[in-house]
């Protein structure tokens, strides 16, 4: 029996018909996948049923990284990484098309979902996203402009993904059982004609400015950022005695444009 890591956040997933549920939510014969965290390798043997053209395993957990080459050992087409996702060149090793799955540890799941956001070739190599969230995070990614969920998560997945189906996962479907509920999020990567940033963490360091400091109004924020604030306020039709979740994510980009052109 192998025995979960708090301290890397470990909550396998050991419910059948959840596992189920999620190997529904795509066609996964004859397809390209990568599962992040899969732990004892329950939801791998439910992909590998569904006969995938390759599977690329990424495993941070030494003892459980080797524990799924021992059972999978006779696959050819399944590559198991012992490594941290988010120093993994996941970008580099996935193929066209590819469908990414992971039961993500939750302590660690919005900076996952960033570093899937940030890849610099746009489109992306992977056409689906199907990730498990706390469900309070998924409620931030999930969040509409004004709402007091709304946040950077928000404004940083709206730009480059849609949120194509989701549905809540019971406490009971995990050993051990985690305190909190689960969400299943399905994404799928687009082109946003409303986004015209060069580079995409320039808009994770402006949201990063505003949402730091939630409650107070704007105008600070933009005058951190510049000079004639009032100016550019203007410009863009904002009104600075607003708070940050009062601005659309589409204000966000300008504001991010703005700031790229005085880099």
């Amino acid at each position: 029996m192998i025995n979960p890591k708090k301290s890397l956040g470990q909550n396998f997933l050991i419910d059948n018909n959840i596992i189920k549920k999620i190997i529904s939510l795509s066609d996964i014969c004859n397809k390209n996948i990568v599962e992040i965290g899969p732990g004892t390798g329950n939801l791998t043997k439910k992909i590998i049923e569904q006969n995938p053209k390759n599977l690329i395993l990424v495993e941070k957990d030494r003892a459980l990284s080797k524990n799924l080459k021992d059972q999978f050992k006779n696959y050819k087409n399944i590559k198991v990484f012992n490594e941290d996702i988010l120093k993994f060149s996941i970008e580099d090793k996935i193929e066209k098309n590819s469908i990414i799955i992971g039961n993500l540890p939750y302590n660690i799941s919005s900076q996952i979902l960033a570093k899937l956001i940030k890849f610099k070739t746009w489109p992306p190599n992977y056409k689906k996203l199907i990730l498990m969230f706390q469900k309070e995070v998924a409620d931030k990614i999930l969040a509409k402009h004004k709402s007091s969920d709304f946040g950077r998560l928000a404004v940083l997945t709206n730009s480059r993904l849609k949120v194509t189906d989701n549905f809540g996962v019971s406490k009971n479907c995990f050993y051990p059982t985690p305190k909190v509920k689960s969400t299943v999020l399905v994404f799928e990567p687009f082109i946003n004609r409303d986004f015209k940033v060069k580079d995409i963490s320039n808009l994770e360091k402006i949201t990063h400015i505003f949402f730091s400091k939630k409650r107070k109004m704007i105008n600070k924020a933009f005058k951190t950022l510049f000079k004639k604030q009032k100016f550019l306020a203007k410009k863009i039709e904002i009104d600075l005695s607003l708070r940050p979740n009062q601005i659309s994510e589409k204000q966000y980009y300008k504001i991010t444009e703005y700031f790229e052109k005085k880099l």
